[in-house]
């Protein structure tokens, strides 16, 4: 009797999207009822850009997929090497008949793609690119001229205006459909293949990995925060005002489909919530928002997307910097921020509206600085929000926040931590002094372990104004 050859497999390859259940590539590839083989690439000239810290967190997000996976019989290998000549190369050697994606939309990773595309199209291989990251794809919502959106709040009621995002899958089944190579497999040179570890890297603190992580904190959210959150989300001093999924979401433990479904599931069961669901779905939105821009703008995060701010005269005084960088300016609420950023990897959205215009208007400091900090040190560390975020605060990008809005850290401080429980958690050298003064400190007779400000607030807001003033319109 001859046995029946087995079925070719097919390849799945996973970047950024490390979770089982939502992700169209792992579905449809399981959908083929063919072997599976799941792979992750390492490859450095597609990594420069990522820090140790936004590094470690996509490695403990690899280490509990791997974990997940195992669970079900299959493991995730990793290939290191230029992905250009790795994928297509693991593709020829198990003979698989298809590989598939999910859809990257930054310039470096879209190039990637394109060329291991032609070069799998070649070795007769079947190529699924699918939608796994956004809500909508980045050109799918355009005006009536068929440009790109530069209003949000226009870019916002034309997607409301279309069908819901469709709902998310579930976790496939994979038992019994890992593919596993009969003999070692033939790579050429330069690229490596190896098993993903199940070790997880050491944790920042207040944060855990994991896929199941992500969506305890988004019930926790919903239960105990979704209502009042239009209200409620710039309280600094509210711990669970935000979700605290942004990191989760960074490297796709949970993905914007599930968010955007459970939000509204709560908002049909508890209609007294819409109000705040839709404030809270608009902040997905942003997220798309700002993809659609770097998708068209594929550097925003390096260009001034109002030109006249190419004739800005930044300031280039490096102490400043430093001082904003380690949390040492004289200002409570800015200087909480910057080591909450520095401690755990993550600020609060409203400290993070604040420190930039710090940095970018008070002491006139070019907001690119500001951006590569905080990619540098953030676990949400997202390519496109964070350069959008910063050309929003600095008034250079479209959609942006004028120039002349200019926050007052000292009444920011006093609105949305009126007790200075935000100020005494990140700078407890300042714990002792009263609700009031803690917010002025050098208004304080207690001699404190504390900097003075580094600029006066009234004058450097001049000097940004009269700079602003200055340009060439």
């Amino acid at each position: 009797m001859v046995n029946a050859p087995s079925p070719a497999p097919v390849l799945v390859l996973l970047r950024d999207d490390y979770r089982v259940a939502d992700n169209p590539a792992l579905h449809a590839a399981c959908a083929t009822g063919q072997p599976v083989l799941c792979a992750y690439v390492q490859d450095a000239a597609l990594q420069d850009a990522l820090t140790t810290r936004i590094a470690g967190w996509a490695q403990a997000a690899c280490a509990q997929l791997a974990t997940s996976l195992h669970k079900q019989g299959q493991t995730l290998l990793m290939l290191s090497g230029p992905t250009r000549l790795s994928v297509p190369a693991l593709a020829q050697a198990i003979n698989a008949t298809d590989v598939f994606w999910n859809r990257r939309y930054d310039a470096p990773g879209i190039a990637a793609d394109t060329d291991v595309h032609a070069s799998l199209k070649k070795q007769g291989v079947t190529v699924h690119s699918c939608t796994g990251r956004l809500l909508f794809e980045p050109w799918a919502i355009r005006t009536q001229a068929g440009q790109p959106y530069r209003v949000f709040t226009a870019w916002w009621r034309a997607a409301r205006d279309l069908p819901e995002p469709p709902p998310p899958l579930p976790a496939p089944d994979m038992h019994g459909k890992s593919y596993v190579p009969a003999r070692a497999l033939n790579l050429p040179e330069g690229v490596c293949l190896g098993r993903v570890g199940t070790q997880m890297p050491p944790a920042l603190p207040g944060w855990t990995s994991g896929e199941q992580c992500a969506h305890t904190n988004l019930h926790r959210f919903i239960e105990n925060a979704l209502e009042d959150y239009e209200t409620q989300r710039d309280r600094t001093d509210a711990t669970h005002g935000t979700s605290l999924l942004s990191p989760y979401i960074r490297v796709g433990q949970i993905s914007v489909r599930q968010i955007w479904h459970a939000i509204r599931h709560a908002a049909h069961l508890h209609p007294q919530l819409a109000t705040d669901a839709e404030k809270f779905l608009a902040e997905l939105g942003w997220r798309d928002f700002a993809w659609m821009q770097m998708f068209t703008t594929p550097d925003l995060a390096t260009r001034n997307l109002r030109a006249e701010f190419n004739h800005m005269p930044w300031r280039t005084d490096a102490t400043d910097l430093a001082a904003w960088q380690q949390g040492q300016t004289g200002f409570p609420l800015v200087d909480a921020g910057m080591r909450q950023l520095a401690r755990t990897g993550w600020m609060h959205n409203r400290v993070r509206m604040v420190v930039a215009s710090f940095l970018t208007k008070h002491l006139l400091t070019d907001w690119q600085k500001g951006e590569r900090w905080f990619y540098a040190h953030l676990l949400d560390a997202d390519a496109a929000v964070n350069a959008m975020n910063w050309q929003w605060g600095a008034g250079t990008g479209i959609d942006a926040a004028p120039w002349f809005r200019i926050f007052n850290p000292v009444g920011q401080s006093e609105k949305y931590d009126p007790l200075g429980q935000y100020i005494r958690t990140w700078v407890p050298e300042l714990a002792a002094l009263d609700n009031k003064t803690i917010h002025t400190p050098w208004k304080s007779a207690q001699r404190l372990n504390y900097p003075p400000p580094i600029v006066d607030l009234k004058l450097g807001r001049l000097r940004a104004l009269e700079c602003w003033k200055n340009l060439p319109k």
